[in-house]
């Protein structure tokens, strides 16, 4: 199989996992955070400032280079990794959840999406064997299952046929796909907000032995207390000698509490856009930084960061470039955020070998400024 779990030890205090994601370009140490690159290109960052900063992989859109460059043209390219010059690990989604979320004219059917490119207009169609062909062009390590991500909320209704449709998309995705020594191909597990339909979803995608897993439509608009709780009844009914990803969450305080309950696998955008409207991430809590009072302040975005940009400029010079809309400031703060995040999920991982994650979590949430009632990034 292209894709393997290598469980290397449970967190008595947490419960939470150690483990490593064996890939053909790479290994993946887990719980890990993925950079989001969405049309091929983490926004702003080389692939050697994702490599300085320990990024073990990225996250690359189908959606987007379907629509550009194409994906026979990545393909003629030598596939994604050369194409982005990116010799390590890459995930492709399955395009789904942007067609849905993109896409205001969209029919779905039993055969597929037919919607409107966010571009232009033109008609496009997707089906599950769509996608499977585009993400075998594209050539990543993990390519996803097309999935239907229903909306928050959804009735329990709609939520039922939705997952159905999304089991039967799994099982054409799977017969799809051409290459499974190169390429592991992850179902993922839908059901909104609601158990019974989670226990379903669980158990008929397990039954067709993926070598991973994901779940899908959380981070939606959803409460955290309400996507917590859909996790707790989630992640045990997943294999426990497979990957676990949980699609879309990037905020600090939900990646330390999805690996508590055994995930492994995360991305999000939301490093790198909050850092274009510049608010960076600090181990005491976020920063605006464009406020007027760190005009003359001449210290490090972050005291205790030791990354590129804390290590050399300050919050006002910083500060400057964002007024200013120069994209070294961009690059600076995105440098940042994706380093701090980065760093927490090492921080993570220590704390799991040292069995003590529940005790980093309250550390990290006092000096953060997370409580009960407001958590947050």
């Amino acid at each position: 199989m292209a894709i393997t779990y290598e469980h290397i030890k449970t967190c008595k205090q947490s419960g939470a996992r150690l483990g490593r994601v064996h890939t053909p370009h790479g290994i993946v140490e887990t719980p890990a955070f993925m950079p989001v690159g969405t049309q091929a290109t983490v926004k702003t960052m080389s692939p050697e400032e994702l490599k300085e900063m320990d990024a073990h992989i990225v996250l690359s859109n189908t959606y987007h280079l379907f629509l550009r460059p194409g994906h026979d043209i990545v393909k003629a390219a030598g596939g994604l990794h050369r194409f982005m010059n990116w010799d390590r690990p890459i995930l492709t989604d399955s395009g789904g959840f942007q067609v849905f979320s993109l896409s205001e004219m969209r029919k779905i059917s039993e055969e597929g999406v037919q919607f409107r490119s966010h571009l232009n207009g033109d008609k496009l169609f997707i089906s599950p064997e769509k996608s499977i062909e585009i993400q075998n062009a594209l050539g990543a390590d993990i390519i996803m299952a097309f999935d239907e991500c229903p909306p928050y909320p959804a009735d329990h209704s709609y939520a039922k046929q939705s997952l159905e449709r999304t089991t039967r998309w799994a099982e054409r995705c799977l017969k799809a796909h051409s290459q499974p020594e190169e390429q592991g191909l992850f179902a993922i597990v839908q059901g909104g907000m609601y158990e019974d339909l989670r226990k379903q979803s669980a158990a008929e995608l397990t039954s067709m032995d993926f070598p991973g897993y994901a779940i899908g439509g959380l981070s939606v608009g959803e409460p955290k207390h309400l996507m917590f709780e859909v996790l707790d009844y989630t992640v045990p009914l997943l294999p426990f000698g497979k990957p676990r990803y949980l699609m879309g969450v990037g905020s600090p305080d939900a990646l330390i509490e999805g690996a508590i309950r055994g995930i492994d696998m995360f991305d999000c955008v939301l490093p790198t856009r909050i850092a274009r409207n510049g608010t960076v991430m600090t181990s005491s809590g976020r920063l605006v930084i464009r406020n007027a009072k760190f005009a003359e302040d001449f210290g490090p975005l972050d005291p205790e960061c030791s990354c590129y940009t804390c290590r050399n400029y300050s919050r006002a010079y910083v500060r400057h470039l964002i007024k200013a809309d120069e994209t070294f400031g961009i690059r600076l703060t995105t440098y940042h955020n994706l380093h701090f995040l980065l760093e927490l999920m090492r921080g993570v991982r220590q704390a799991i070998r040292e069995d003590r994650l529940l005790d980093f979590r309250d550390e990290f949430f006092a000096r953060y400024g997370i409580d009960e009632n407001s958590k947050g990034f």
